[in-house]
């Protein structure tokens, strides 16, 4: 017989032994794990098993220790303001503070000065036409013109007119105009053998350029005044407060 044809009885009757039945279950033995037989011959490699699904999130670690304080960032913008707060209690009040240093003498306001008074020197002053105070009394400003007769505002404001007339022979009544218009009047009778006196005066509001006089009023039969050497026809005036704008 051929070598190899005893080699194959060989091998058949060793996979025959190993896979002889028993004849009842207490003969029945396990299998032997593979490798008992030396002829043992794996199968073919399976296919890959299908990936599991995602498992459960861990539990939160423990917190660590807390680190240095790291550097200064760069200045941000700046943001916009906020809204005004409700104002605060109203503090206790201070002390006195100490008194400041004297401050240099200041300008000399500017004195605004008009006034004059004068006298009749002339009698029977012709009627309708300003009467011309000749006797000066007091004229520094020369706002009084004796040429004319008339007073002339040059600082606006307000102003005081007065006259104290002496009154012989004839009845007298005047009135003191302010620009060409009759602001108020004065009339006195005449008592025969006696010297009489008539008065008036006025609170005026004067602007730049305006004029004021006192003139008869009426025709002749009224132009008494009368002025001596003991008796006087004044008129007067003066600036109470000067004042730029009319009120």
């Amino acid at each position: 017989m051929a070598p190899w044809t005893m080699l194959c009885v060989l091998l058949l009757a060793v996979l025959c032994q190993c896979l002889e039945p028993t004849s009842s279950t207490e003969d029945l033995q396990p299998l032997p794990p593979k490798g008992a037989c030396t002829n043992w011959m794996g199968g073919a490699p399976g296919h890959p098993g299908y990936n599991g699904a995602p498992g459960r999130d861990g539990r939160d670690g423990v917190n660590g220790e807390k680190g240095e304080k790291g550097d200064a960032g760069l200045l941000g913008p700046k943001g916009d303001a906020g809204e005004t707060g409700v104002p605060g209690v109203e503090g206790p009040r201070g002390f006195p503070g100490l008194p400041g240093k004297k401050g240099e003498p200041g300008e000399a306001a500017y004195r605004y000065r008009s006034a004059f008074s004068v006298g009749l020197a002339a009698r029977a002053p012709v009627p309708n036409v300003p009467i011309r105070f000749t006797k000066i009394f007091y004229n520094a400003q020369n706002h009084y013109d004796i040429t004319t007769g008339k007073f002339r505002c040059n600082f606006p404001g307000l102003y005081f007119f007065s006259y104290h007339l002496t009154v012989y022979m004839k009845d007298v009544k005047v009135s003191l105009f302010k620009k060409d218009k009759a602001a108020i009047f004065t009339y006195d009778q005449f008592q025969e053998k006696n010297v009489d006196q008539a008065s008036g005066s006025v609170l005026l509001y004067l602007e730049s350029g305006e004029e004021v006089w006192l003139q008869v009023y009426g025709d002749g039969e009224h132009n008494g005044l009368y002025a001596d050497n003991v008796n006087d026809s004044i008129f007067s005036g003066f600036l109470l407060y000067h004042d730029a704008e009319q009120p």
